[in-house]
């Protein structure tokens, strides 16, 4: 199967590697011509244990290729993924441009006799996939030449590989069933154990994304509220850390205090959930202890 990346960061550059590693046809885009030069001359520019060799093998075996142009990198590609960065905006929201800025080009660039599914790989609001879908629609694309899906990442960094090649679930929002029928084939490599793709609609699938990391961040400043409670009874924080985390409902990951969840996608999801919270015209009160407890535990 033929694929297009858009977006070389993180995401883009282990959904790429990774996809050429099961047998397809990668293509990965970016505008950044010194990104896209290090890339074709064997240059990892991100690091996570195992890309390097998996980048390597598939870059020698002509499976996985960098490029600057759009209109050349989904020439024959199937599928595309949009794989680009979400920043904050100064409310906390999450900033499309970047996306958008691809769809409309791409609306330009859908043959309508072609069939593509193009795939929100990003962290993205709920709502995005039919902005995506309009931006296609208002620049040229035909209803039947396309279909925007929204398939989140669960990756984490350190083991982002692994996750990826074998993830405990995948997550597809679509009710198209033409690329259903699609990804069904394209992900099949990848949950030979028994792992389940949990198909649903587009904005049940944005949202499951910003609920995991949510819940995450919860457990973190839940349990860092846990150690101070510790610190005022003489308690042991690890032995309740333990105590707890033996309950399969609860699970013994991210229940470590420190000082407070931090990263590249926590602090922006559980943000931007909670802006999306608010333009909804809903309070969600427990996110924004959440923000409180890990903005303290941060200032001490």
């Amino acid at each position: 199967m033929k694929i297009a990346v858009v977006g070389t960061g993180y995401v883009g550059l282990v959904t790429g590697t990774c996809f050429a590693e099961t047998g397809n046809h990668v293509t990965c885009v970016d505008i950044d011509k010194s990104k896209i030069d290090k890339l074709n001359s064997g240059t990892v520019t991100i690091y996570e244990p195992g890309l390097e060799k998996l980048f390597l093998r598939n870059q020698k075996e002509s499976r996985l290729f960098f490029i600057t142009s759009l209109k050349e990198g989904i020439k024959d590609a199937q599928i595309i993924f949009l794989a680009l960065p979400t920043p904050p905006g100064e409310d906390g929201s999450a900033d499309l441009k970047y996306i958008l800025s691809v769809a409309n080009e791409l609306g330009n660039l859908i043959n309508k006799d072609d069939f593509k599914v193009i795939i929100d790989k990003s962290t993205v609001p709920v709502g995005t996939a039919d902005k995506v879908k309009a931006a296609l629609l208002n620049n040229g694309a035909t209803e039947n030449s396309f279909a925007v899906v929204s398939n989140p990442e669960f990756l984490r960094e350190g083991v982002a590989v692994d996750d990826f090649m074998k993830p405990d679930r995948v997550v597809i929002g679509t009710e198209n069933e033409k690329a259903k029928k699609i990804l069904l084939d394209l992900y099949a490599p990848f949950v030979r154990q028994g792992n389940p793709i949990i198909f649903m609609d587009e904005k049940s699938a944005e949202l499951t994304k910003y609920a995991a990391n949510a819940f995450l961040a919860t457990k973190i400043s839940f349990m860092n509220e846990i150690a101070q409670l510790c610190e005022k009874f003489g308690a042991d924080v690890d032995l309740v850390r333990k105590g707890i985390g033996s309950d399969e409902r609860i699970g013994k990951r991210f229940l470590f205090p420190g000082i407070g969840y931090g990263g590249s996608c926590f602090p922006k999801d559980v943000q931007a959930l909670a802006s999306s919270s608010t333009e909804v015209n809903y309070s969600f009160k427990i996110l924004d202890a959440v923000m409180e407890v890990n903005k303290i535990k941060n200032s001490i």
